[in-house]
């Protein structure tokens, strides 16, 4: 597990991402996997992602305001099988914003009913728990959950690729609260002109609208009043 507090901010075409290895890297493309790079605004830097169901939940890390950076292939571990010692490495080490660092496997759902991909990930989920490691294993069940997912990646794309400060959201925030909730389109029209827009603030955490039905600019939004709950979960359990 990496201690390295990494951070990363896209800068248009200059990205200034932490500079980050795979613990495992692919020397040949193999099978039907779809593999790819995804150019991750939190991390700065292009993301790796091997298969489409690790790209939806690439979606879902860069839009959740609870993960604050992530790492595809971090460092590989050894976890003791009976007699043996093998190596396993995760899919993704996730930061949240909490400062606790998460483990995820990214796994289809029907892959668990395989007798040894269980066995393998049971004795790794074990070996978490006594070295006080969080371990989260996302199927497609957890990651495709329709219309959220859409939703979510049709907000990431409107967002501004470059994201507005911190202090700028807040700000933004505040010297309008009187005006919500009211729709996305209103919102869009009236942040334009202070150098903001709606969908960087739902990215943040500032203001949220409902995923249980298709988002579109018509949609309701409204400021978040408690502090660090989030307007999504991908792994509630986890705090995430």
């Amino acid at each position: 597990m990496s201690a390295n507090p990494w951070r990363g901010r896209w800068h248009g075409r200059t990205p200034a991402g932490d500079i980050h290895r795979r613990a495992r890297e692919v020397i040949s493309p193999s099978g039907g996997i779809v593999r790819g790079k995804f150019p991750s605004r939190k991390n700065g830097r292009m993301v790796h992602h091997e298969g489409l169901l690790e790209l939806d939940a690439i979606y879902l890390f860069e839009t959740s305001p609870l993960i604050l950076r992530y790492r595809e292939q971090p460092p590989t571990i050894r976890y003791p099988d009976g007699a043996r010692l093998r190596r396993y490495t995760p899919d993704f080490e996730l930061l949240l914003t909490s400062g606790e660092i998460v483990l995820i496997e990214v796994k289809p759902s029907r892959s668990l009913q395989d007798d040894e991909v269980r066995h393998k990930l049971d004795r790794v989920a074990e070996h978490m728990r006594r070295s006080g490691t969080v371990f989260v294993i996302l199927t497609d069940i957890a990651i495709r959950q329709e219309p959220r997912l859409s939703n979510l990646r049709w907000i990431y794309h409107q967002a501004a690729r470059i994201p507005p400060s911190p202090d700028a959201r807040r700000t933004a925030v505040e010297r309008n609260r009187s005006l919500f909730p009211l729709s996305i389109r209103a919102a869009a029209a009236f942040l334009s002109t202070r150098g903001m827009d709606p969908y960087s603030l739902l990215l943040a955490g500032l203001l949220h609208c409902p995923l249980t039905r298709p988002v579109s600019l018509e949609t309701t939004i409204d400021l978040v009043t408690e502090a660090g709950d989030g307007w999504f979960w991908i792994a509630q359990g986890h705090g995430f």
